[in-house]
């Protein structure tokens, strides 16, 4: 299963899109976008779009856990949006539901 991610970003937040699986094998596509973010120091929220995301193992959790921890840093903050089922117990179970600002809803952007 193949991991898209896509990114948009307007003032200092950004959205991060993430569909498909999330693993050892994918995360690095998903690390690649968010450090590209945190780059640019530009951004002092990324609200991750976990909506498409059917599956995430360790190595997903720990990329963002990485990208939440280095945006903390900066005085930013990460959250994660709309988490399937599935993702939302690997959260519960791990205790990292306490850790992550999680919300139900993708925020919207406005197109302009």
């Amino acid at each position: 299963m193949e991991l898209n991610v896509s990114t948009a970003s307007q003032g200092g937040h950004a959205v991060v899109t993430a569909t498909g699986e999330l693993d050892l094998y994918t995360a690095p596509r998903l690390q690649t976008a968010l450090a590209g973010l945190l780059r640019e120091q530009q951004v002092d929220r990324i609200v991750v779009d976990l909506s498409g995301v059917e599956f995430c193992d360790s190595t997903g959790m720990n990329v963002l856990l990485a990208a939440m921890k280095r945006l903390k840093e900066q005085g930013g903050m990460l959250e994660l949006a709309a988490p399937r089922p599935a993702v939302k117990r690997i959260l519960q179970v791990t205790g990292l539901d306490t850790v992550f600002s999680v919300t139900d809803a993708v925020p919207a952007m406005d197109a302009g």
